[in-house]
């Protein structure tokens, strides 16, 4: 009981030192805050579904576009609150019906229909803006500080976090990992296996698309290309694997150093970036396959053992 009251605490403290961040910090200092906090929402929101479920998604970036062209195209017109929600429903809509599609697929063909569906969404999109629209790119004002953007996707990775952890801790959460570890022996002993993982699938999506929406604020120029970068998928997931996906706080031990990494990389080295980052996934791959998260629980493990 003690020990959970000082980590109640001690995350009551860190939340309150984050939200204060704003204050006192330089605009590149909240612009690279802003950036992990986006990025915390995503990967953690991966994680939530392709953890336990072991199905691999390459679409976050066609979520996270998603929301961003919702606040493009309806933000002229309706209030902000509500272009947010919008957002997150049409995400958790698009997933509903792509998952009650793909998610009866496994292994392989899952990671490539979803990469393609990435894909196929800029494309379409491209041929919309060029056709229907007559031109690539949307222009968005919004009177919105970076504070409150910075707030706004604070309260979304709580947020995001706090849903991973009561997903964890369901009893849905431990059906989720059921079919990962065997999808037949799920079915068999009563879970009803495709409504959980198309459910589950749309609730995280809903999440990338709010992301989406938010992250769009601070841009006053958006095209397909940006807002559907696939290269978001493949960062997404180094982030997952190198935090390690089996800890709540795993992603987020990913993202800190990846996101940092990367600002220093695009600013000294721009063109070996990708380099960069693609030795980092296969050393991960080799050397980390728990992550972080992980490589931490074995070494506290190691300790307790010696203590006793």
């Amino acid at each position: 009981m003690t020990s959970r009251l000082f980590l109640s605490a001690g995350l009551l403290v860190a939340l309150a030192v984050l939200a204060a961040v704003p204050w006192f910090a330089s605009a590149y200092v909240l612009a690279v805050g802003i950036t992990i906090l986006s990025f915390t929402v995503l990967t953690t929101a991966w994680a939530a579904f392709s953890g336990p479920s072991r199905y691999v998604s390459l679409a976050t970036s066609a979520f996270f576009g998603v929301g961003v062209y919702s606040v493009a195209v309806a933000i002229d017109y309706l209030p902000l609150p509500v272009v947010l929600a919008i957002a997150a429903a049409v995400g958790f809509a698009i997933a509903l019906v792509v998952g009650l599609a793909t998610l009866r697929l496994s292994g392989v063909y899952f990671v490539i229909f979803t990469f393609g569906l990435a894909e196929l969404t800029k494309q379409v999109m491209i041929w919309y803006e060029i056709n229907q629209n007559q031109t690539l790119a949307r222009i968005v004002f919004v009177d919105t500080s970076t504070e409150q953007i910075y707030w706004m996707l604070l309260a979304l990775a709580v947020a995001t976090l706090v849903i991973a952890w009561g997903l964890r801790r369901s009893r849905y959460g431990f059906a989720l990992q059921v079919i990962g570890e065997d999808e037949t022996v799920a079915r068999h002993s009563g879970i009803n296996t495709t409504a959980l993982k198309v459910l589950s699938f749309a609730l995280t999506a809903a999440l990338m698309s709010l992301a989406g929406a938010m992250m769009s604020l601070r841009f006053t120029y958006v095209d397909p290309n940006t807002a559907f970068n696939s290269f978001v998928s493949f960062q997404v997931l180094i982030m997952a694997l190198l935090g390690g996906v089996g800890a709540l706080f795993g992603p987020l031990l990913g993202v800190v150093p990846l996101v940092l990494l990367s600002e220093y990389l695009s600013g000294s080295f721009p063109y070996h970036f990708n380099i960069v980052l693609g030795i980092c996934f296969v050393l991960i791959v080799f050397f980390l396959p728990t992550g972080v998260a992980g490589l931490l629980q074995g070494w506290a493990h190691r300790l307790t053992g010696r203590a006793s």
